[in-house]
């Protein structure tokens, strides 16, 4: 008996692209062992001051590290392969990686704001020359950090992810100077708890973010730079076709959006051309996976197709 057909490597070929994350990866290790290095300082610093704003943003660059760490397991992992078990690969390690990130840090977000609350209520005695010179070296390195992530911000989740975490950094770093600042010439330590609970705030934000746009991208939603009327147009304009439907538009990771659709096409001789045209408008606006489905007359019955079908020529009939 023999036994089950291998898949050959070409049918999984085009439906594996390698997120440009892996092209980021140096950057991301560099990057990693700053913020790791800094935070060590942050804590050591933080300990010896007394200081709740110097660890509240330690705490906030272990999110950090522990983000930019899975970004650089992501990008091995997705690095291998695509497999019959696993058509896509591993492309969706980066989305999981962002939001196991994003909601870490609603965790650590709390447990600065509880320590927060307890020293307002006795507040403790803070070293301020501490806090100010270890908040300026931390502006330094995350000046440095922005630096080396900038190029990469716009095209992975995971980059853009860290790169707004450095940037609530720098802002925390800020913040520690300014507390240091306070305290050194005004005595005011309340000042210190107060802008800890600043750096949560700038935590939370960073994180809802990540969440948001990782369960965006699970839920398979239309990508925001995308509209999904403007892809049925240029679907529909196309010379042969005459109706549009089963429509879809998603994310996979980072810089690979997939779309699938039917198309209605009355003479099959045509069917190449048309299929062509579209991949070509559809990579245009940024879509390069494209699956459609060339039909001779429309499939889609009456209860799935209530929705607007397009015809040739701009007009929209709706089925009934």
């Amino acid at each position: 008996m023999s036994g089950p057909v291998p898949v050959a490597v070409r049918s999984l070929a085009c439906a594996h692209r390698a997120p440009l994350l892996k092209a980021h990866a140096g950057t991301l290790k560099r990057v990693l062992l700053l913020t790791a290095g800094f935070m060590v300082v942050e804590v050591v610093a933080g300990l010896l001051a007394n200081s709740l704003a110097l660890l509240a943003d330690a705490t906030h660059m272990l999110g950090d590290a522990a983000a930019l760490g899975l970004a650089l397991f992501v990008a091995r992992m997705a690095a291998r392969p695509a497999t019959p078990e696993r058509t896509y690969g591993y492309l969706r390690l980066e989305i999981l990686a962002a939001l196991v990130n994003g909601a870490a840090l609603f965790v650590l977000a709390g447990g600065i704001v509880w320590e927060a609350m307890r020293r307002l209520g006795t507040p403790p005695t803070v070293e301020p020359r501490i806090l100010f010179g270890v908040g300026a070296l931390g502006l330094l390195a995350n000046l440095v950090a922005l630096r080396m992530l900038h190029a990469g911000h716009k095209h992975s989740l995971n980059v853009r992810g860290a790169y707004l975490h450095v940037a609530g950094d720098l802002l925390g770093s800020v913040g520690a100077m300014v507390a240091g600042a306070v305290i050194l010439f005004t005595g005011w330590t309340l000042a210190d708890p107060l802008i800890s609970v600043g750096i949560a705030v700038l935590i939370v934000v960073s994180g809802a973010q990540l969440v948001r746009e990782s369960v965006e991208v699970l839920l398979e939603a239309t990508p925001a730079h995308i509209s999904l009327g403007d892809v049925e147009r240029q679907i529909a304009t196309v010379p042969g076709v005459v109706g549009v439907h089963d429509l879809h538009v998603w994310t996979l990771t980072s810089g690979v959006v997939a779309m699938s659709g039917h198309a209605v096409v009355s003479d099959p001789m045509v069917n190449q051309r048309v299929l062509e045209t579209v991949q070509g408008r559809m990579a245009q606006m940024g879509i390069r996976h494209v699956t459609m489905q060339l039909e001779r007359d429309d499939t889609c019955g009456p209860e799935e197709g209530q929705g607007r079908q397009w015809r040739q020529g701009g007009s929209t009939n709706d089925v009934v």
